[in-house]
């Protein structure tokens, strides 16, 4: 990070784009999944294996995935459009249910027949979590669905400010989808933003730009990420090979790395006060992203925001998005407090020689 970014100006515009984010659309397209958090205490361990007994205290069900993501610009007071596939079974009907009650449109999603909604079960006990389980499809969405699906995009892209892609693999996004999408954004002159899950990273090409997160990273460039140098070195095979115009790389606890075409590296400290869990951090970064750039924010000043928002939500329990006024209250106590960034900035350097 260079030692005049973020400048007052930058605060002054981040603070400034809070009041544009209700005139901001976002289209989301990807996997939709529903979040099952058991929560209980641990007491005693089994007689029958040696495994924790957890007493049940409570059960909540969130949106996950890429409705994980619209939940956090919802949060930021955004309009979206989500784009999905669910199945016709009970969890679909909860995803349909959590969106209305979100105030959110379901017009973009569709039900496809002896498809199973993707659900992520995350048992938590003594504020730590102790097992997750998975029930999903991996397929491929059908012709048919894929057709629908195509019908939908098209009728709301020219109403939105720009497209964010949420792939978690389970079938949604494909490389035909993708061609798609990247022929008729570029001539709607929409941004596509992509968080991705699989190692074909030639599928992305096309997007402006990508935010995998420190493995995914490794995965799509055969670079094994160990130092600032082979960090580069990744930052800048991605945009070479999908020919985006930037790549934020995300790095846990570490922070994230901002590639740009021009050759300029961005690097961003972490901002988390205590890290209780992960999940969902992605989403919010994309999300947040996403916002920023639809609400005129620069990149650089978008990614800081999405960083200062990622830093909260990991410092809460389960899959969260943060508030407005969070977040809001959160970046006027850094722009009061270059020492504390800078410091934090020092840090970083160091995680990473």
């Amino acid at each position: 990070m260079s030692g005049d970014f973020p400048s007052s100006d930058d605060f002054h515009a981040i603070l400034g784009s809070f009041s544009n984010f209700k005139d901001c659309r976002v289209m989301i397209i990807g996997d939709i999944i529903l979040d099952e958090f058991v929560y209980g205490n641990v007491e005693r361990i089994s007689p029958e294996a040696p495994v924790p007994v957890v007493e049940v205290e409570r059960e909540t069900s969130l949106l996950g995935g890429a409705a994980n993501v619209l939940n956090n610009i919802v949060s930021l007071e955004g309009e979206t459009y989500l784009c999905g596939v669910v199945g016709k079974d009970s969890a679909g009907d909860r995803v349909f249910q959590l969106l209305e009650e979100r105030n959110c449109s379901t017009a973009g999603l569709i039900r496809e027949e002896g498809r199973k909604t993707t659900i992520k079960t995350r048992v938590i006990a003594n504020k730590q979590q102790v097992v997750r389980f998975d029930r999903e499809n991996r397929t491929p969405i059908s012709n048919d669905t894929l057709g629908k699906l195509k019908e939908k995009i098209e009728e709301q892209l020219e109403k939105v400010d720009l497209v964010i892609i949420s792939d978690y693999g389970k079938g949604v996004i494909t490389g035909e989808l993708m061609r798609f999408l990247s022929g008729r954004s570029k001539r709607k002159k929409k941004m596509i933003l992509v968080d991705p899950k699989i190692k074909n990273a030639t599928m992305y090409r096309g997007a402006t730009y990508i935010t995998p997160n420190q493995k995914e990273a490794e995965n799509m460039t055969d670079v094994k990420i160990t130092d600032h140098k082979s960090l580069c070195q990744a930052g800048n095979l991605l945009m070479e090979r999908l020919n985006c115009e930037a790549a934020i790389i995300t790095l846990g606890e570490k922070g994230m790395s901002i590639f740009e075409r021009s050759g300029r590296v961005t690097d961003i400290p972490a901002i988390a006060r205590e890290v209780y869990d992960v999940t969902g951090a992605g989403d919010t970064v994309i999300g947040v992203v996403g916002l920023g750039l639809a609400a005129k924010l620069s990149l650089l000043q978008a990614a800081f925001l999405a960083n200062v928002a990622a830093g909260i939500v990991v410092g809460e329990l389960g899959t969260a998005a943060v508030s407005s006024a969070k977040l809001k209250k959160a970046v006027r106590e850094f722009s009061k407090d270059q020492t504390k960034i800078n410091g934090t900035i020092n840090q970083y350097k160091n995680n990473l020689a």
